[in-house]
């Protein structure tokens, strides 16, 4: 966007004339007014209504002369003008192609990428940010600002026809949000609805993924409340969403809460209000957001063998190339092609527990026979390899090496507040556990409406 303004010099007559004569039963009145705004002259007319007679009137034309008391010619400093202008970073852009949108000439824009050759902050354009520049009308580059990493501004200033560059950390302030959102289609649908960043809305997924299953459990009707934090800049620009503090969703008429809470050895992570843990330690699923197209069950028309079978397994359906996560810690027993499986990963668990992830397209890199892995990281992604119709993932929980249905196995949790953290716990978690509550209250009456 572009801001300038320039004066006009010169001097005006206003000419105020009315008709010579005006009838018994109506009188217009005319007014012509001239003056000298931004862009040049504005007319304003004025309609009586029609009122009693006054007789003829006799009109006379007034013309006088205005001084505006404005200098014929600007001086030119006076006449120079800067710009601020703003350019949104495109996946794939350089830091080149963004000055030349911010319209920075071809001499500054050399001069200043031999100057911030070593910058950290332009070696990290995320898409979706915005670069601030100030700017002539010639294009000299006075000032860029760009915030990266979330809480550092770099900031570049012209001083003496040299760039001037800071990298600094900045100071954000924090602001809870509290927001709450009904299921009608899917969990990222009621969020948007809700005006609720994906950021948030994916860790809400994450914080109940041992509690709701959100491929099969959600229910049209389930509604939910999360409290959240975010940090934005001291111009009020947001920069980063934050954590999930609190979280209650009703599934199927059943609440599940959550509260964040730090530990005072730093351990991290999510709780019930009576301080039990919600990290299992397998995942309800092992991937994000998609469909089941086949349960566990004992009797399964098979589509490619066309006969009735076992299948031991859950198949969700996603694209080709969709990322599969572990669902626990464990170490990596087998990895390569088996028969019907396609391309197989099986994982070792402390225990009695086994997991194995079929018909990938490929595997993560550097995963091989004996690596450790961690609950939610990456290894592998979806494909159609083996005896497969099209592109999904054949997952198993497997318990001393038999199938189970995941949904129907008890799994360990881990452990619940320690004592001596007990009452920091719940004088820090009253407040959010009040507010979760004083919204399920407004909803349930919003509901009986």
């Amino acid at each position: 966007m572009l801001y300038s303004s320039l004066r006009i010099s010169s001097k005006q007559r206003i000419l105020a004339q009315k008709s010579e004569k005006f009838t018994k039963r109506s009188i217009h009145w005319l007014v012509a007014l001239s003056s000298i705004p931004l862009f040049g002259i504005v007319t304003a007319f004025g309609i009586a209504p029609n009122s009693p007679s006054f007789g003829e009137v006799q009109v006379e034309e007034v013309i006088l002369d205005l001084d505006l008391a404005i200098p014929e010619v600007l001086p030119e400093a006076q006449i120079a003008q800067t710009f601020w202008r703003q350019e949104s970073i495109r996946r794939g852009d350089t830091i080149a192609a963004i000055l030349n949108r911010l319209d920075v000439s071809e001499q500054d824009s050399s001069d200043f990428l031999q100057a911030a050759r070593s910058s950290r902050a332009m070696r990290q354009l995320k898409p979706g940010k915005t670069v601030y520049a100030q700017t002539t009308a010639d294009g000299e580059l006075l000032t860029l600002r760009y915030l990266f990493g979330n809480e550092e501004l770099f900031l570049m200033e012209k001083t003496d026809d040299e760039f001037v560059m800071t990298e600094q950390p900045i100071e954000l302030k924090s602001q809870i949000h509290m927001k709450s959102g009904t299921i009608n289609r899917s969990l990222f649908a009621a969020t948007d609805n809700a005006g609720i960043p994906n950021g948030i809305a994916t860790q809400l997924a994450q914080i109940l993924a041992s509690e709701i299953d959100f491929h099969r459990d959600l229910r049209q009707g389930d509604h939910f409340t999360v409290v959240y934090e975010t940090f934005s800049s001291s111009n009020g620009r947001r920069a980063k969403t934050g954590r999930v503090l609190a979280v209650e969703f009703i599934n199927r008429g059943k609440s599940h809460q959550a509260i964040y809470f730090k530990s005072s050895n730093g351990t991290e992570g999510y709780y019930t209000p009576e301080g039990e843990s919600l990290r299992k330690a397998f995942l309800l699923s092992p991937l994000d957001f998609t469909r089941v197209t086949s349960g566990f069950t004992n009797a399964r028309f098979h589509p490619i063998l066309k006969e009735w079978r076992a299948h031991r397994g859950i198949d969700y359906a996603a694209p080709t190339g969709t990322p599969v996560k572990a669902t626990a810690n464990g170490i990596v027993q087998f990895s390569g092609s088996q028969k019907g499986y396609g391309n197989l990963i099986i994982l070792k668990h402390n225990g009695k527990y086994e997991t194995a992830y079929g018909h990938l397209s490929r595997f993560a890199t550097g995963l091989s026979k004996g690596k450790r892995v961690n609950q939610g990281d990456i290894i592998g992604y979806v494909g159609a390899t083996g005896m497969a119709t099209g592109p999904h993932l054949h997952y198993e929980l497997r318990v001393d090496s038999i199938q189970r249905d995941p949904a129907k196995v008890i799994l360990p949790t881990a452990p619940p507040i320690a004592k001596r953290d007990l009452n920091n716990f719940q004088k820090e978690t009253q407040q959010f556990v009040a507010r979760l509550n004083i919204m399920r209250s407004i909803q349930l009456v919003a509901l009986e409406e």
